[in-house]
């Protein structure tokens, strides 16, 4: 079982963001004769490449953007990605990661899925000796990079369960309650994905070719996406590093997984009067990615009488990670005081 979000974020040494470090002129010379006038006539050769380079990554070394690019499609080259960018990041200068409690413990490993496919897991753990109130399973959302799920650890058994989705994870923590009802002690829910706007629905004859389609030609990138940091990050300053994230997945969305997206949320929204489990729900009223009246949806419907309803005034998607650093210290406030009271209880 994965220690608690808060532990999560503020200790992480995931494969996130740093800060770049600009580098030496990497690009070899190449010599050959030419007029003075046919010299000026060459434009900046680099200059020219780095302007078609990725948002956010222009100043990495040929090097490590060669390697950022990687088409991370399959296992093997995001492996070899996270390996190249580790020692890279552990410079992140975000303020969740400079007020990290020391100590802590991490552990890193692989699980095999039904489908016999590695599935990276990554926990944390504080120093020896401090008491451990409860366990936290972080479900994280569309594109994220780690995956967390339950091992019982010796010192972990007999303590409360809590389960926490962010985004699209919100879709997966709710869809996990609803098949293990009496596995779990509370949920948390940030900016959570369980019910797609009318809005933006497509009509349905759309809806049945592509969910056709989506059988015939499951994993063809079909639905294009826009610049996530720049509608979820409302701190200018982390919005740049989010791009950092190199092995985030950024590529246009699968036909199969939009489909399943439509399919998961449409049976959450047909069934959320079941939650019955004590409940915090938290969204940043500016939210551009997910609709902060879909929790206010989940909050009225949810059959439990221990449910909580947080609404941040001006808060964008990230509220977790990319808000000015007052406004991020009070959603963990919240969140970890939460958690303190059913623990206790």
């Amino acid at each position: 079982m994965k220690l608690s979000l808060s532990s999560t974020l503020q200790s992480s040494t995931s494969p996130f963001c740093s800060f770049i470090t600009p580098c030496k002129d990497s690009f070899s010379v190449i010599k050959c004769q030419q007029s003075t006038a046919q010299k000026q006539s060459w434009p900046n050769l680099k200059a020219m490449a780095k302007k078609k380079r990725r948002k956010g990554l222009e100043d990495l070394s040929d090097e490590l953007y060669d390697i950022a690019s990687l088409n991370l499609d399959h296992a093997p080259a995001r492996r070899q990605v996270r390996s190249a960018f580790f020692e890279f990041h552990q410079q992140l200068d975000h303020i969740l990661f400079k007020q990290a409690p020391p100590g802590i413990r991490t552990d890193e490993w692989y699980e095999l899925n039904l489908k016999g496919q590695e599935i990276f897991c990554k926990c944390w753990l504080p120093k020896e000796g401090d008491q451990i109130k409860g366990v936290v399973c972080f479900c994280h959302g569309y594109g994220d990079t780690c995956t967390f799920l339950f091992e019982e650890k010796p010192e972990l058994q007999g303590l409360p369960r809590f389960i926490f989705g962010q985004s699209m994870g919100g879709a997966v923590a709710l869809r996990t309650h609803l098949k293990q009802p009496a596995e779990w002690d509370g949920m948390i829910l940030v900016a959570p994905m369980c019910r797609v706007a009318k809005e933006v629905m497509p009509p349905d004859p759309v809806l049945k070719v592509a969910n056709f389609l989506s059988n015939v030609i499951p994993e063809v990138k079909f639905f294009p996406t826009k610049d996530l940091a720049e509608l979820a990050f409302r701190n200018l300053k982390y919005r740049k590093m989010a791009y950092l994230n190199m092995i985030s997945y950024s590529d246009r969305v699968r036909l199969k997984t939009a489909m399943e997206i439509l399919r998961v949320t449409s049976e959450i929204e047909s069934n959320v009067n079941k939650v019955c489990l004590p409940l915090l729900v938290i969204h940043g009223a500016g939210d551009m990615v997910t609709d902060p009246n879909v929790s206010k949806f989940l909050y009225e419907k949810a059959s439990c009488k221990d449910k909580t309803l947080k609404l941040y005034e001006g808060g964008y998607h990230s509220i977790l990670e990319g808000e000015p650093d007052e406004a991020i210290f009070t959603v963990f406030d919240d969140i970890t005081n939460w958690l303190d009271a059913r623990c206790s209880s």
